[in-house]
């Protein structure tokens, strides 16, 4: 096996345990259903890729991006679409946006929230009616 593989809950936990102030911010903001009570988890893998945060029930990534991100915009082009075609909702926010306005940021992803089509309920839950 090749030693720079990690496994992607190992990488995961890797980045829970090393986010950028900007990541924690958002996390406290959007941990323990705060935001529009969308249940969402740090650094969750989807295929190839290690989202900041999911909401998997709203169907709904959110990245948080450096400066690096501006460099090789066609990467992350590929990965949105990626994710997009797994059926999720893409946004993005730049570190210095989180950190300064993280209100406005907040307000846009409630925003974004209430549009996203709401979760089916569980078989058993729908035969109750």
């Amino acid at each position: 096996m090749d030693k720079g593989y990690k496994r992607p809950t190992a990488r995961s936990r890797e980045l829970r345990l090393n986010a950028t102030p900007a990541e924690r911010a958002l996390w406290a903001r959007l941990s323990a259903r705060k935001v529009g009570g969308a249940r969402f988890n740090r650094q969750f893998p989807i295929g190839p890729f290690i989202c900041d945060f999911v909401s998997r029930s709203a169907k709904l990534v959110i990245e948080v991006d450096g400066g690096q991100h501006t460099v090789d915009v066609a990467k992350d082009e590929a990965r949105t679409a990626y994710l997009q075609a797994q059926g999720y909702r893409v946004i993005r926010f730049w570190n210095n946006d989180v950190l300064e306005r993280i209100e406005g940021v907040v307000t846009e992803i409630e925003a974004v929230l209430e549009i996203c089509p709401p979760p089916t309920p569980p078989i058993n839950e729908r035969e109750k009616d």
